[in-house]
């Protein structure tokens, strides 16, 4: 396969959950790390970039995990990218342990974006140049399956309410997704953090949300009668108006 980028990284004590393990956040992170460092790798580094008022925002994006790290093991993150269109591209992702197993997965659907205009903004011709595609795909990922919860048609079971700050808006004026992982995670009832790990998430970003406002979570509980799995819905709203933020479906796996 030709045309990626590899990173290698070693998991750090703050990288780890209570278990000794990886938590979800920190695969997610060390994702975003990745793209970072390729865009560096092609000289159009992310902060040279804002300077052009121009920035690359996460519109969706999956991840499926065999495993997680544990403390001081090593991984190794692959990254490339499988097709562009005019204002996207499709980030596909590998994650190795240090003897070469893949214990995870990862696809990210990223929109160039002008950051002044708050809209997509055409890729630049010399960056598809440098990165160059392969068509070798990471996963399969339909956003479209994504389901949106609604209080008249859907019964929600749990919902959690928090606040926007300062600290939770990035370099582009609005909340990472990031943040939004973050407290998608908080509001899981902890008997499922417990006894489950998230074996996989889907996630679809519709709208920006800013520094002021608090951001609803709404969760259902995707009934399985086996006990070995556990499945959610996740819709994320604006307090101010119920816009529609973000959606996700989460897989949990018995530990």
């Amino acid at each position: 396969m030709k045309n990626y980028f590899d990173k290698k990284f070693e998991l750090g004590y703050f990288a780890m959950n209570k278990y000794g393990v990886a938590s979800p956040l920190t695969i997610l992170t060390l994702l975003e790390e990745t793209a970072a460092d390729h865009c560096h790798d092609i000289d159009y580094c992310l902060y040279n970039l804002k300077s052009q008022n121009i920035g690359w925002v996460l519109t969706a994006g999956s991840i499926d995990m065999i495993r997680y790290p544990k403390y001081k093991e090593e991984i190794l993150i692959r990254t490339w990218l499988s097709k562009y269109t005019l204002v996207r591209g499709y980030r596909e992702n590998i994650i190795y342990d240090n003897w070469g197993n893949i214990i995870g997965r990862a696809k990210g659907i990223w929109v160039y974006y002008d950051i002044e205009k708050r809209k997509p903004a055409p890729i630049f011709d010399e960056i598809k140049i440098k990165w160059g595609t392969n068509p070798e795909i990471s996963q399969e990922f339909d956003t479209e399956k994504i389901k949106v919860l609604n209080d008249a048609a859907n019964p929600l079971e749990h919902q959690q309410e928090y606040d926007i700050h300062k600290s939770d808006v990035d370099n582009y004026k609005h909340v990472n997704n990031i943040r939004y992982f973050h407290w998608l995670i908080e509001s899981i009832p902890d008997e499922i953090l417990d006894n489950y790990f998230l074996k996989r998430i889907n996630a679809r970003f519709f709208s920006e949300a800013i520094y002021g406002e608090k951001i609803r979570v709404y969760n259902k509980n995707e009934a399985d009668d086996s006990g070995a799995q556990k499945e959610f819905l996740h819709t994320m709203r604006s307090n101010k108006d119920e816009r529609l933020l973000a959606a996700a479906h989460t897989l949990w796996e018995r530990k």
